[in-house]
C-alpha cells in the first residue's frame, strides 16, 4: 500500500469534453513530493515555450501534497500552476505562475482520489469539473457564466443538492480575463497571484467541484498524534504564533508601521498616518466575530467579520489580510476601516487577487497625482489618494472590464503602464512585471532580494524569510555564512538566507503544509522531515528534503530560462533600488541588491554573470535532463 499519496493524476481535455486517469510515475513523487513540485515539474514536461498563457494551450495544474487530508498541522493547502499572463521574463514573454490557497478544498481532493488534476484545451462552452470519488465529468455551466463566485458557489451545491461538496471558482474578472483575476474556494480563500483566474477563464472553465469520503491511509498514526500534539505546544508558546491566533496576519500591520516599512501612498513614504484606523485594534472595536480554521490547522488565524449597522450593514467576509487592509488602506492613501471591508468582500465575489488590484489602483492614483491621468482618461472618477468612493466604483467595473479605462486597469499595473505611456512605468513598482506585498524592501533588504529573484515575480511568500528572527548566531553562521544574516537592516548573508528560505518554503508547498506553520517555532526542517515519514513511512532526512526543495527551485528557474529569463530580470523597481526612503526610521535608505545577487548565486552554485544553473549544479541535483 502507497502511504500519503493517492498516485493519481486526473487528466481533463476540454476541447475534446474528455476526462481520464493515470498512474504518476513513483520516481516523481520521490524527486518532487507533490503539490507545487509536482506542478512545477509537470508544467516544464508539458508546456510550449510559445504557448499563449489564455489560449487553449496553456496547461492548468491543480495539486496537493502526501500530508493533504491528514492531521498534520495545517495540511490544508493546494497549487494552481500555469504559464503566467502576468509574470514576464526577457522581451516580456510569458513566464511561470502558481499561486497557494488553504481552506478545504485540497483535503477533499485527497478524499476524491487524486493528487493532480491536468487539464488542457478550451470547452466551446461554459462548463464545470466535477470529481467524485475517483469519478470525474464535466457539466454544463452556461446558467453560472456571469455570475459572481459567491453565488456560483451556492447555485453549484444547490444544484448538486449538497452541502459537503467543496468548490474553487471564478468570478466576472476570470470570466473576462483579467489579468488579477484569481480562483476562489471555500467562498473566502483566494488562490491570488499570476492570474490564475484569467487562465481558467479563457478555457471557459468556471470552477471545480470536489466531494469524497475516502481514507488518506499513513504508515504511522501514532507519530502523526504525538507530532500534533508537540506541535501545538510549541506553537501556544511561540509568541508571532498566538499573535497569528488572536490578529491574524493583520497584527502585522503595526509591526511593519513602527519599523518604517509599511507601503504608503504606492511605496512614496513607508509610514500611514492613518495607520490606527485600519489597525487589528480598530477591527477588534466590532467588526470582528470569531476566529476560523482551515482543514487541520490548530492556529486558526483567519477572523471572520461583520459590519452590523450604518450604511454598509451587513457586509461581511473573513480577514482582512494585512496585504488586503494595507492594500486598500495605506498604499492607496485610505484610512476608511468600513470602505476596505467592503472591497475585500467585493473581490472575493469578483474574483479579483486583492494584492495585485490595490496595487493597480495605488499606482493609477500616483499617475493621478503626477498629472499623467486626468477625468478624461479615468471617465470621470477622481483618484485623488485615500477617494474610497473611487477604488470601490472601480472594483466591479475592472472585473467585468467596464468601460475603456477599467479594462486597462484590469491588465494589471505593468502592463498597463506599458499600454498608458506617458512615462507612467516609473510608478509600478514589480518584479518580472508583479507587485510585491506591503514590506518595503529598502527596509528589508532580504524581502527585497526574495522578491528581486522570485520564480513568479514579486512575491514575499516566495522565500518568507523569517529565517532572520529564528535562528541562534551560531546557526546563522552554519547555514548563512554570517551572523549578520540575522540582522534585518544588514546586506551581509542575506543571498544565503534567502536561498534557505525559498528551499524550505518549496518543500512545505509541495507538502502543502501552511507557511504560517512553519515559519516560526516550526521553522526548522526536521518538523517537515518528521511530518513526512509519519505520513509515508519514507526515511527522509532533513538535508535530503531541502536537497528536494533546492529541486524544485531549479526546475523553476530552467522553466523561466527556457523562456527568456536573465541576470537583467533578476531586479526590482528603480524607486527601490535609488529612491531614498524621506522618513521614517528607515530615512535614507535604498535597496542596495547586487551585493545579495552576486551572493545569491554564489549560494546557489548558479553563474554569476548569467545567472543561469550550472551543469554540476544540476548534475547534482539529478537535472541533467531537464537543463
Amino acid at each position: 500500500m502507497r502511504y500519503g499519496w493517492t498516485g493519481k493524476r486526473l487528466i481533463v481535455d476540454l476541447s475534446a469534453a474528455k476526462t481520464g486517469i493515470e498512474n504518476i510515475d513513483e520516481e516523481l513523487l520521490y524527486r518532487f513530493i507533490g503539490g507545487r513540485g509536482l506542478n512545477s515539474e509537470t508544467l516544464f514536461r508539458e508546456i510550449n515555450p510559445d504557448a499563449d498563457p489564455l489560449g487553449p494551450e496553456n496547461v492548468l495544474l491543480f495539486g496537493v501534497g502526501p500530508c493533504n487530508g491528514t492531521l498534520i498541522p495545517g495540511s490544508s493547502r493546494m497549487t494552481i500552476t500555469a504559464l503566467s499572463p502576468s509574470v514576464f521574463v526577457g522581451d516580456d514573454r510569458p513566464a511561470f505562475g502558481d499561486a497557494n490557497s488553504g481552506g478545504f478544498w485540497g483535503a477533499e481532493l485527497k478524499f476524491a482520489g487524486f493528487d493532480q488534476i491536468k487539464i488542457t484545451g478550451r470547452s466551446e462552452k461554459p462548463v464545470y469539473l466535477l470529481i467524485r470519488n475517483g469519478r470525474a465529468e464535466l457539466k454544463d455551466a452556461s446558467s453560472l457564466w456571469g455570475k459572481d463566485a459567491w453565488d456560483s458557489h451556492r447555485a453549484i451545491l444547490a444544484e448538486l443538492g449538497s452541502s459537503k461538496a467543496r468548490v474553487a471558482v471564478i468570478g466576472p474578472a476570470g470570466e473576462n480575463l483579467s489579468k488579477m483575476a484569481c480562483v476562489m474556494n471555500d467562498m473566502n480563500r483566494a488562490s491570488g497571484r499570476c492570474g490564475m483566474g484569467a487562465v481558467m477563464g479563457s478555457k471557459h472553465l468556471k470552477a471545480l467541484v470536489i466531494e469524497g469520503d475516502r481514507k488518506v491511509p499513513v504508515a504511522d498514526k501514532p507519530a502523526i498524534l504525538r507530532l500534533l500534539k508537540e506541535s501545538k505546544a510549541l506553537l501556544k508558546q511561540d509568541r508571532s504564533s498566538a499573535e497569528y491566533s488572536r490578529e491574524g496576519t493583520l497584527s502585522l500591520l503595526a509591526h511593519h508601521q513602527r519599523a518604517g516599512r509599511l507601503a504608503t501612498r504606492n511605496y512614496q513614504s513607508t509610514q500611514f498616518e492613518g495607520w490606527e484606523n485600519i489597525s487589528a485594534a480598530a477591527m477588534k472595536k466590532g467588526y470582528w466575530k470569531g476566529s476560523r480554521s482551515c482543514h487541520a490547522c490548530p492556529l486558526h488565524c483567519t477572523q471572520s467579520f461583520r459590519i452590523d449597522s450604518g450604511p454598509n450593514k451587513g457586509i461581511w467576509g473573513e480577514g482582512p489580510e494585512y496585504v488586503t487592509m494595507a492594500g486598500f488602506g495605506s498604499k492607496c492613501g485610505n484610512n476608511h476601516l468600513e470602505s476596505i471591508l467592503q472591497a475585500n468582500m467585493l473581490c472575493n465575489r469578483l474574483g479579483l487577487d486583492s494584492e495585485s488590484t490595490s496595487s493597480t489602483i495605488a499606482w493609477a492614483m500616483e499617475c493621478w497625482e503626477k498629472g499623467l491621468l486626468d477625468p478624461n482618461d479615468t471617465e470621470g472618477l477622481n483618484l485623488e489618494w485615500g477617494n474610497h468612493e473611487s477604488i470601490l466604483a472601480l472594483l466591479p467595473s475592472i472585473a467585468h472590464r467596464k468601460g475603456a479605462f477599467a479594462s486597462l486597469l484590469a491588465e494589471g499595473a505593468y502592463t498597463a503602464a506599458k499600454r498608458l505611456g506617458r512615462d507612467s512605468l516609473r510608478y509600478v513598482s514589480h518584479a518580472k512585471g508583479q507587485d510585491p506585498a506591503i514590506t518595503d524592501p529598502r527596509a528589508a533588504p532580504a524581502w527585497g532580494l526574495a522578491y528581486a529573484v522570485s520564480s513568479r515575480g514579486g512575491d514575499h511568500l516566495r522565500a518568507l524569510p523569517t529565517a532572520e528572527h529564528c535562528f541562534t548566531p551560531e546557526e546563522a553562521e552554519k547555514l548563512f555564512k554570517s551572523k549578520a544574516a540575522l540582522n534585518p537592516d544588514a546586506v551581509e548573508g542575506k543571498g544565503y538566507l534567502v536561498k534557505w528560505s525559498e528551499d524550505h518554503r518549496a518543500v512545505a508547498d509541495s507538502l502543502e503544509i501552511c507557511k504560517f506553520i512553519v515559519r516560526t517555532a516550526l521553522l526548522r526542517p526536521i518538523w517537515m522531515a518528521n511530518y513526512l515519514r509519519a505520513v509515508t513511512g519514507w526515511d527522509i532526512t532533513e538535508d535530503e528534503l531541502m536537497t528536494i526543495g533546492e529541486r524544485i527551485v531549479n526546475v523553476e528557474r530552467l522553466f523561466n530560462i527556457r523562456q527568456g529569463l536573465t541576470r537583467k530580470d533578476d531586479t526590482l523597481s528603480e524607486r527601490f533600488l535609488k529612491e531614498p526612503i524621506p522618513s521614517g526610521p528607515a530615512k535614507g535608505r535604498v535597496l542596495d541588491l547586487e551585493p545579495m545577487l552576486e551572493e545569491y548565486y554564489r549560494a546557489r552554485g548558479w553563474d554569476a554573470v548569467t545567472g543561469r544553473p550550472t551543469q554540476a549544479g544540476l548534475e547534482r541535483l539529478g537535472l541533467e535532463a531537464y537543463a
